[in-house]
């Protein structure tokens, strides 16, 4: 029996998910969108495709949540956009009520389900998720830290004129400016990026990262990043439906890991069927955990904002 993805929110990033993932044929596919016909017309677009790319499931588009029961997995993009000049904290209190109102009702009708978050600020959005569905923390995460990566990861390759195929790299923390990318962890083709760039060079590519998101928004003016961030979404889908134990940089529940309790924030986690299985704690220097501790003072302003 196929399993059964459901995506809230059929902008630019929920349908381009919706699209990865039939062309690996993780599961049948439920898009939902609130306004009426939105959701169904893409679907239909998507359905019609399926011939020409050979993928064959079932996709349908709903304006009714009774349509995603029994989800094995929901992902939420809905959510206000990020217009230019506007900050992800200006998002926060506006989407927080969307995410609240739309995970109430992933949690009426999939209670067994794995909850991706990927609306923005994601890092309160996963603190959203998880009070409103009451679900076990192991089953709520967000993306953020595989975006993040690979955009470091791109900047790395694109520097040295190598592919992205031999690079490696990870970022940790909040999603935003206090994002932490650790270049000691950064290597291409197994060589230590310190090995291979001068310090001033690293930190600009840190700097473009923490800016990646705004570099997009600011040269299309319309619209944000959808592409890559959809492709980063469906990386983690992939995992929980196909019990990869992917090791990926995603916003998990810490007990306790890197000094960090009860808050959810990027971190390498592995993902299987599960969810988020196990946290992995890295073995960090004084200087990376300093930066760590103040992503997460930043996530937590984020949340007691919410409670204002």
């Amino acid at each position: 029996m196929r399993k059964k993805i459901t995506i809230i929110g059929s902008g630019n990033v929920g349908a381009t998910v919706a699209l990865w993932s039939a062309l690996k044929e993780l599961g049948d596919i439920v898009l939902f969108n609130r306004t009426k016909g939105l959701a169904e017309g893409k679907a239909l677009d998507l359905k019609e495709a399926s011939p020409l790319e050979g993928f064959d499931l079932a996709i349908q588009g709903t304006d009714q949540y009774e349509a995603t029961r029994n989800s094995d997995i929901v992902v939420v993009t809905a959510g206000l956009p990020r217009q230019p000049g506007m900050s992800r904290e200006e998002l926060l209190k506006r989407n927080a009520a969307i995410v609240w109102d739309t995970c109430v009702q992933i949690a009426k009708f999939s209670p067994e389900a794995v909850l991706i978050m990927v609306t923005n600020p994601v890092d309160a959005m996963v603190h959203v998720a998880a009070r409103a569905t009451s679900f076990p923390k192991r089953r709520v995460m967000g993306m953020a830290g595989i975006l993040d990566s690979s955009r470091f990861r791109t900047f790395i390759a694109m520097e040295l004129g190598v592919s992205v195929e031999d690079t490696s790299a990870l970022v940790l923390g909040g999603h935003g400016d206090f994002m932490v990318p650790l270049p000691r962890h950064a290597s291409v083709g197994g060589i230590p990026l310190t090995d291979l760039l001068p310090e001033d060079r690293i930190q600009a590519l840190i700097e473009r990262t923490r800016k990646g998101g705004e570099e997009i928004l600011g040269l299309q003016k319309v619209s944000s990043a959808y592409y890559a961030p959809a492709a980063a979404v469906e990386l983690m889908v992939e995992a929980v439906l196909r019990d990869k134990k992917r090791v990926l940089p995603c916003v998990a529940y810490l007990q306790g890991e890197y000094g960090i309790e009860g808050l959810f924030m990027g971190v390498p986690v592995i993902i299987g069927a599960g969810g988020v299985e196990r946290v992995l704690e890295l073995k960090v220097n004084a200087m990376e955990l300093e930066a760590i501790r103040r992503s997460a003072d930043a996530v937590k302003r984020l949340i007691d904002q919410l409670s204002h």
